[in-house]
């Protein structure tokens, strides 16, 4: 029996799913890619070859287990690239909710069924079909819900637009006593500057008052202020548009005084380090090429 467990993005972490990069086919044509990052790498001759993710990914896997969590892996799907594992389902308190993602990766849901099979049939939720929302935009902090969507004409157009408006509503409508917070995000299916493909890529908590953040990402500046407003000035580190497109706010904290971020990411790992977090370094550059990386990459279950 696995039972969810998730009220915070920093508490002591027990059991994830990690990504898997086994068996994922050919490099895509830009025609086929999900992000303008992918795009930017394959019209520069550097996608990532599959030997290099699967190292990587067993390196993150290593420094998991090393800290005592249980590490869950999907089911191989022949053709198939399953390493972004936050996209397809997420946790909230003891839910288990099944996204509604692109139709083209319906299969990587498929290869969790044995995970799901292990979860009590009443704490799964299936995401109703005309609510778009992805695990890359929800982020639970206590009693808040933060939400990253898209809610302008052009959203059917954009690849990159993973969450709409109506996540909100139903979020509210599932967790009456919390507060759901909507930060609308800067879309671009071409340009990976100007593209904040989840709210994770541009905000995430870590410790237990701290968060990193890049005003960029937002469409309205009313909501970094918020955010501002709300963790306080002395408690952000902000990073301009070039570290939200190294996504070095998408770390994984492993618990309040301890995080997992890539050993390029020098500023960042000595802001965290200075607040008294302890930095896990694992290097994820060649994941990053996609345009994910630690938490897209990881799918919490249980945090204690």
């Amino acid at each position: 029996m696995l039972v969810p467990s998730i009220s915070n993005e920093t508490n002591q972490l027990t059991c994830v799913l990690l990504g898997l990069a086994d068996d994922s086919g050919s490099n895509p044509t830009i025609d086929q890619t999900y992000d303008p990052k992918s795009r930017l790498h394959i019209s520069q001759g550097t996608y990532p070859v599959e030997k290099d993710l699967i190292e990587q990914l067993i390196k993150m896997q290593s420094a998991l287990e090393s800290n005592g969590v249980e590490v869950l892996r999907p089911s191989t799907v022949h053709n198939c690239n399953q390493i972004f594992s936050r996209d397809i389902a997420f946790v909230i308190d003891d839910l288990f909710f099944i996204s509604n993602i692109l139709p083209a990766r319906a299969k990587e849901i498929h290869a969790i069924q044995h995970i799901i099979d292990r979860i009590p049939s009443d704490k799964i939720i299936n995401v109703p079909e005309e609510v778009h929302v992805e695990g890359g935009d929800l982020i639970v902090h206590h009693d808040i819900l933060f939400v990253g969507f898209y809610d302008q004409p052009d959203y059917a157009d954009l690849v990159t637009a993973r969450t709409n408006r109506k996540a909100l509503a139903y979020l509210t409508h599932c967790f009456p006593d919390k507060k759901v917070i909507g930060f609308e995000l800067n879309k671009s299916n071409t340009n990976p500057y100007r593209n904040t493909l989840h709210l994770d890529c541009c905000f995430q908590p870590v410790g237990t008052n701290l968060a990193i953040v890049c005003p960029d990402g937002f469409m309205h500046e009313k909501d970094f202020l918020w955010i501002e407003n709300y963790f306080g000035k002395d408690n952000l580190f902000l990073l301009d548009e070039k570290g939200m497109f190294e996504m070095q706010s998408n770390l994984l904290s492993i618990r309040p005084d301890l995080v997992i971020s890539d050993p390029s990411f020098t500023a960042v790992n000595d802001w965290l380090s200075a607040k008294g977090i302890h930095v896990e370094q694992v290097l994820y550059d060649q994941i990053s090429k996609q345009g994910g990386l630690f938490r897209c990459t990881t799918l919490p279950i249980i945090r204690k």
